[in-house]
């Protein structure tokens, strides 16, 4: 056991609070459901060096082209539409990605959430933080690394919906590697169904599971599954997928891109790139080739149903040219985020990327410079769809559990950020400064007692008291005050109503798919 997990024991887990249970149980309720920015986008690039990339990534789809591996039919709905189709490398026609994208798919969508208040409005100026996802490993301070179980995505699934900085559910938050691999993402489905009402992401890692996260939809949303507008089943689901970067799509997400595509779900299309290996060492070569590689997968989820929404994605992180390791919280992917946060605004469609990336195995100050280093430009650059905001560590090998505390608490103060100044005439406080006037202090005046809960971010796991204070109280670091926070709130979590009925046929449904399939380890 840690020091810090031993300091804990002594007395940590009281140090919450039946306050601080309450507040950590009351956060649910009272969080924004998304952001929307009133700040200034921020750019690097002029319209000469945009101009220039897409006109590169039109190359590269002209001249060079990509792979479409395994899947005969997206190679004969692109050859009918008009590419030129070779074995399984497909070449577009200059500019037709852009005019099928930007003729049909939507700038903004909304992700619906069972729970109405929680539905999100994905692209604009909207901003949603999400948990991260993919992780097989989970780490806290007083365990330490160790495989996820389904428990853990459990907890997560808790975290995320208990934390007011993240408005989304997530995806594979965490790996529960002690369920079989072809099953799994039935009890994954169900806990964000049941143990969070925020709007969540489906499975892709088979068509099959994909299809099953639709099924699970229907069963979910019941009546209210389709728009009664346009007969057409309504968004619930945004999911990734991604390129087998350099230049390359799988079967796997070709299959389930276009199950999501055909039923009106959101495919979040990510070049996945550690530059130097999958791209160019360059900001402009990654740039140009993750646009390609986008609006290739854009275009075929275009051409499958024309309306659908997706997402342009952007992960680039670059590696370190002596181990071959990746690298995070460097300058060059932040400039990549800004550039294609830009180019994703030039075409028309909702930008994924961000985060809050590390490449620390621990929740400690490289884990919080890294993670700054990417939130930062995240929030800057006018990221839509946030995925990794929370718990990534390791390179996304762990979640941690402080560390999506810590995480957590910083999107909160990037929604501070986003809101702007306040120029109301509460904002100028001109009342304020007359009534106090030279030499004296604000803090009995009136405008002060009227705004003191509210003037200023107030962190649940900062330590701003003195030596003495602190001292006094443990000595706790932050890794320590995470812990307590994260047990704090499990401790005090409720979970929000669900339909019996609903939830009662949402397990003979999984029961009966279960049953259907033999246990797989691949």
């Amino acid at each position: 056991m840690t020091d810090a997990a031993t300091n804990v024991r002594r007395g940590g887990r009281r140090a919450g609070g039946r306050a601080d249970r309450r507040a950590a149980a009351g956060e649910a309720v009272i969080a924004p459901a998304y952001l929307t920015r009133k700040i200034p986008t921020f750019s690097i690039l002029n319209e000469e060096g945009l101009a220039q990339i897409e006109h590169n990534a039109d190359t590269i789809l002209e001249e060079i082209g990509i792979e479409f591996r395994d899947d005969p039919e997206s190679l004969d709905i692109l050859k009918n539409a008009g590419c030129d189709v070779v074995g399984e490398r497909v070449k577009f026609p200059r500019g037709m990605c852009r005019q099928i994208i930007q003729a049909s798919a939507p700038r903004e969508y909304t992700q619906h959430a069972r729970n109405p208040a929680r539905s999100v409005k994905i692209g604009g100026d909207n901003t949603v933080f999400v948990p991260a996802y993919g992780s097989p490993f989970v780490y806290d301070i007083e365990q330490g690394r160790r495989y996820a179980t389904i428990k853990d995505f459990e907890n997560f699934v808790k975290l995320a919906y208990m934390s007011p900085g993240l408005h989304h559910s997530g995806g594979t938050v965490c790996e529960p590697v002690d369920l079989p691999v072809n099953k799994r993402h039935f009890d994954m489905l169900y806990s964000h169904m049941k143990y969070s009402d925020k709007a969540f992401m489906g499975s892709v890692t088979a068509p099959s599971r994909a299809q099953d996260s639709v099924d699970m939809c229907k069963i979910l949303f019941g009546d209210d599954y389709l728009d009664p507008a346009t007969g057409k089943p309504k968004t619930f689901m945004t999911s990734l997928i991604n390129a087998n970067s350099p230049m390359t799509f799988d079967d796997t997400m070709l299959g389930a891109a276009k199950v999501f595509a055909r039923t009106n779900q959101a495919c979040i299309i990510t070049p996945f790139i550690l530059a130097g290996a999958m791209s160019p060492v360059t900001v402009a070569g990654t740039a140009a080739q993750s646009l390609a590689e986008a609006m290739a997968g854009m275009t075929l989820v275009q051409l499958v149903n024309p309306g659908a929404p997706v997402i342009m994605g952007s992960f680039a992180s670059s590696i370190s040219m002596q181990s071959g390791a990746p690298t995070f919280g460097t300058p060059e992917p932040a400039m990549v985020l800004y550039v294609m946060a830009e180019l994703a605004r030039r075409l028309g469609v909702p930008f994924r990327s961000g985060g809050s990336l590390c490449g620390s195995k621990l929740p400690d100050a490289q884990a919080a410079s890294e993670a700054a280093n990417t939130l930062i430009p995240t929030t800057l650059a006018g990221v839509n769809f946030v995925l990794h905001t929370a718990g990534w560590l390791e390179g996304g090998l762990a979640m941690g559990y402080e560390k999506f505390i810590m995480d957590a608490d910083q999107a909160a103060m990037m929604a501070v950020q986003l809101a702007g100044v306040d120029i109301s005439e509460n904002g100028q406080a001109m009342d304020a400064i007359r009534e106090v006037g030279p030499g004296s202090h604000f803090l009995g005046c009136a405008h002060t007692q009227a705004n003191f809960k509210t003037a200023f971010y107030r962190s649940a796991i900062t330590d701003n008291n003195s030596y003495e204070q602190w001292a006094s109280e443990g000595s706790k670091d932050m890794a320590t005050r995470s812990y307590e926070r994260w047990n704090s709130m499990l401790n005090s979590y409720e979970a929000p109503a669900l339909d019996e009925a609903t939830d009662e046929a949402l397990l003979d449904f999984i029961s009966r798919r279960k049953s259907e399939m033999p246990d797989a380890t691949h």
